[in-house]
Order: C-alpha cells, then structure tokens, then sequence
C-alpha cells in the first residue's frame, strides 16, 4: 500500500496535510489556556505590544478542543470558523484520499473538486481574519 502511495503525489500531499493537521491539533491539546504554556508566541505583539488580528488563536484552539466554544470565541473571534476549517479539511483528505484510490477512472476530476472546494472553504473561514489584517494597516 505505500509503495503505491509513493507514486501518487495527490495522496502525499494529502498524507502531509493530514499529518500538518493532526499536529495542530495535537499543539491544541496539548498546551492549555489555563497553564498559559504555549512555546509559540507572536511576534507582532512582542515588537509592538498591540496584538494582532491572529492573536489568541492558540488559546481559542485549545479551548474549542476542550469544548469551550463561548470562552474560544473570547479570545480570538475568528478561532471557531478556522478550527472548522482544519477540521473539515482533515475530514476531506481522508475522504478524498479513499475515493482517489478506489476510483481511478474519476482521479482528475475528484482533484478539481477537491481545489475548488478547499478554496472556497478556505476563503469563508479565513476572509473576516484577513479582512480584519488589511483594516488594521490602512
């Protein structure tokens, strides 16, 4: 089965993804808001004192993963919808990757759906945080 793997660029890219992803959580998991622990800090706000519009994403993480979405939205506003988007981008490398190997016939187009909806995921979860970024240094 690897060896296939090896000669599928789609699934390693797809494997690397979901192992990227599978760490964030982990990082997610690991460190606590409540121990304030994380090795991770922003620059930004250690060269300016002002936080930016990412700051708090660890914490919001950490605490989606704990099941306290109140207190995650208190700390960045955008955690929630790019937790989802992780999440459901984990959940489509898998599925993908499943259709991709028992369907060989569907291969190229399975890869312009997956392009064009990771994008159009990306840009709903990520478009209010970069939105906010632009705001910030106009």
């Amino acid at each position: 089965m690897l060896s296939g793997i090896r000669n599928e660029p789609y699934l390693i890219i797809n494997l690397i993804f979901a192992a990227a992803i599978m760490l964030i959580m982990a990082y997610s998991a690991i460190f606590s808001p409540e121990k304030d622990n994380y090795p991770v800090v922003c620059i930004h706000e250690k060269l300016t004192g002002e936080p930016c519009a990412s700051c708090g994403l660890s914490h919001s993480f950490s605490l989606i993963v704990r099941g306290k979405i109140s207190e995650a939205l208190q700390w960045n506003l955008y955690g929630l919808r790019i937790f989802i988007f992780f999440a459901a981008q984990l959940a489509m490398r898998v599925v993908f990757s499943v259709i991709y190997m028992k369907n060989k016939d569907i291969r190229r187009q399975l890869i312009s759906m997956d392009i064009a909806g990771s994008g159009i995921i990306f840009l709903i979860a990520f478009w209010p945080l970069v939105a906010d970024l632009i705001a910030r240094f106009h």
